[in-house]
């Protein structure tokens, strides 16, 4: 390794490139999302490497495309330090929740347009997010067991990608056209839509020095009835005895 490298292996991070940081990570994980709780099949995502450890991406252009949008939309937000949450929400066919992947987001440094480039003395390196980052999948990636897998008696699951604004502000309008403007949430796919019955995971957070970050998975109540009556459900089917 060179001096040169050496030099800016050790440079601590920027408001700029934490934000660019974030939000590739966010855009990696909402795809191991996918995969982890088997909203498509599992032969649509392609086996790749991020962070130092296998990650999955899925290989259909228009859910891609949906997926891009979406965190092109997030950085926006982000660069106006109004941003609270990033969501993720698996509903069945009838639009229920079933899960909530919440990626709180906190600023936590006020920082002029001018030193948005500035190294933050207090801020950790490229470096040392990427490992957090790496942690942050590799618990992704066991949640099923957690979890358990997501019985939904036949009915298609889906997904949506919210973003919960600071004191229900409105989103930003993009100048560029791409992403589009984000449209209003059903109520119910919202974090404040969940019902006191609903149980918080913890999955992990890392603390920047500039964003805050941590990703924690909401089971909803409607889930947990279900898996409640699945497991009164006898394994074999039970016949009236003979006469």
């Amino acid at each position: 390794m060179s001096g040169k490298e050496k030099e800016e292996e050790v440079k601590t991070l920027t408001f700029n490139q934490t934000v660019v940081a974030i939000t590739a990570f966010l855009e990696v994980a909402i795809h191991m999302i996918l995969y982890v709780r088997q909203i498509y099949p599992a032969d649509l995502f392609i086996r790749r490497k991020k962070y130092d450890t296998p990650v999955f991406q899925s290989r259909h252009p228009e859910l891609n495309e949906y997926i891009s949008g979406a965190v092109k939309a997030v950085k926006e937000e982000m660069l106006t330090r109004e941003l609270d949450k990033v969501v993720v929400v698996i509903k069945d066919r009838q639009e229920i929740a079933l899960e909530r992947f919440i990626f709180s987001i906190q600023s936590i440094l006020e920082i002029p347009p001018y030193a948005k480039k500035d190294h933050i003395i207090e801020a950790m390196t490229p470096r040392t997010l990427g490992q957090y980052f790496r942690s942050f999948l590799i618990k992704l990636s066991m949640m099923e067991s957690q979890l358990g897998l997501l019985d939904d008696d036949g009915d298609d699951l889906s997904f949506a990608i919210l973003i919960e604004l600071k004191d229900n502000k409105e989103p930003s309008v993009s100048h560029h056209g791409n992403p589009p403007p984000w449209m209003p949430a059903l109520p119910q796919h919202t974090t404040l839509g969940a019902s006191d019955g609903a149980q918080l995971h913890m999955i992990r957070a890392v603390e920047t020095g500039i964003i805050n970050l941590s990703l924690a998975v909401q089971e909803s109540e409607e889930k947990l009835r279900r898996l409640r009556e699945d497991e009164l459900k006898p394994e074999y089917p039970i016949y009236p005895e003979d006469s």
